[in-house]
């Protein structure tokens, strides 16, 4: 008998999928277990195994669309079997809907009275104008006091001759006057638009963010960051570890993640009835893609050394841009980290990333004039912003957070005690 395979529901979030590759074609025998297809979802391209086995008699959704989560992707069978009633009681709830609408629409509609329209006059015109009217935007110079020069030229440029002042005898417009026009012309530029589908990530980005914007109290707490013994401390290391390399942000996490073992009331999530506070440090990395934004996780942030944390982002960020994450490596943060520093921004606010009850926006090291020791000398400053979720987090806690976290970057021998390099 034949059986009908949905779209499957490959990630938390995910409401609909495109259908990247069919590695099977109507016809085909398929096993349990085998490759049917790969599925792109809103975060990864993923391999789709049948859970069935028979033949592949109908294909519900081809290659590079879309369907939504438990639609009919495909229908596997005996060979030769009919499957017009399968697919008719899919859909028959859907058409008979429609139907009874257009019934109701119809019944409600009134008929339409009859008004008498009135003809309009009848325009003779010669029989050179071909029966037409020139367009209401063409420019028309007939009649205008101009010299033959200037009403080619006006017309070759597209300029209307009654917005040109004439300089000529008796107000007689003439070649300087068009050369020296600069006002009002007829040629104008052509609107133009391109609409592009909303990719699956793209429209669970905007759920997901807009659900957080409109229900969670955002509150922001922005420091600055003296960075020289950072940039120092790396410089070091980096020499230490050739060919290997850490980058600032590796040392964000690892600050991030040590002071929420320190403030573990920042380390939590809002579940309606009641918080969450989490033992476990897990930091979610924000990753730029074509699509969008995904975010691997760094688990157990706070017990990994530095250059750990930075293989594994690097990692991750390939694995991202190639659509090859597996859902184990972006789910189960408990704190997220945006850095759009490599992309020249001082600073900015990020909206929290749910569950999560907060989100730290880190922006570039900049060189700017500070006050050391009573004097103005050159220092290496960033900007980083806490967003808070006012429902989990309260002021004073998101504040001695931030501080911590400052405080590990501006003595970073501070971090290097803690399981270091």
């Amino acid at each position: 008998m034949a059986e009908i395979v949905r779209m499957p529901k490959l990630s938390d979030t995910m409401t609909e999928g495109v259908v990247a590759e069919w590695h099977k074609k109507v016809g085909d025998n398929i096993e349990s277990g085998e490759l049917l297809a790969e599925i792109e979802t809103d975060k990864a391209t993923m391999e789709f195994e049948s859970f069935q086995e028979g033949v592949l008699l109908h294909i519900g959704v081809e290659k590079g669309q879309n369907a939504p989560v438990d639609s009919i992707l495909a229908i596997l069978g005996e060979k030769g079997e009919d499957i017009q009633e399968l697919l008719k009681d899919e859909t028959a709830p859907k058409e008979e809907k429609e139907s009874q609408k257009e019934e109701k629409l119809v019944a409600k509609a009134e008929p339409l009275k009859e008004t008498p329209v009135e003809s309009p006059p009848i325009i003779e015109t010669s029989s050179n104008s071909n029966n037409s009217f020139p367009p209401a935007e063409s420019i028309s110079n007939s009649g205008s006091k101009a010299s033959p020069l200037a009403k080619k030229l006006a017309e070759e440029r597209g300029i209307n001759l009654k917005f040109v002042n004439g300089t000529g005898t008796d107000g007689r417009i003439v070649k300087r006057d068009i050369d020296n026009f600069q006002g009002k012309s007829s040629i104008t530029g052509q609107e133009s638009f391109i609409d592009e589908s909303v990719s699956p990530m793209r429209k669970v980005i905007a759920q997901r963010l807009a659900e957080s914007k409109f229900s969670a109290p955002h509150f922001y707490l922005t420091v600055s960051i003296n960075m020289d013994n950072a940039i120092e401390s790396r410089k070091a290391i980096n020499n230490a570890i050739s060919p290997s390399k850490i980058s600032f942000n590796d040392f964000v996490v690892k600050a991030a993640a040590v002071s929420l073992k320190d403030y573990p009331k920042v380390n939590a999530s809002w579940h309606g009835d009641f918080i969450r506070y989490n033992n476990h440090v897990h930091i979610g990395v924000a990753v730029a893609v074509d699509e969008g934004l995904l975010v691997p996780v760094v688990r157990f942030a706070n017990e990994k050394s530095l250059t750990n944390i930075g293989e594994e982002i690097k990692t991750f960020a390939i694995k991202a841009k190639d659509k090859k994450l597996q859902p184990e490596e972006w789910e189960g943060n408990t704190f997220t980290i945006s850095n759009l520093g490599m992309f020249g921004i001082d600073e900015f606010t990020a909206i929290v990333n749910p569950p999560d009850a907060c989100i730290l926006a880190v922006g570039g090291i900049q060189q700017v004039p500070i006050v050391k020791n009573g004097e103005i000398v050159p220092g290496n400053i960033m900007k980083v912003t806490l967003s808070c979720d006012h429902r989990v987090v309260d002021g004073a806690v998101g504040s001695a957070f931030i501080n911590s976290f400052k405080n590990y970057l501006e003595n970073p021998v501070l971090l290097l005690g803690k399981d270091s390099i």
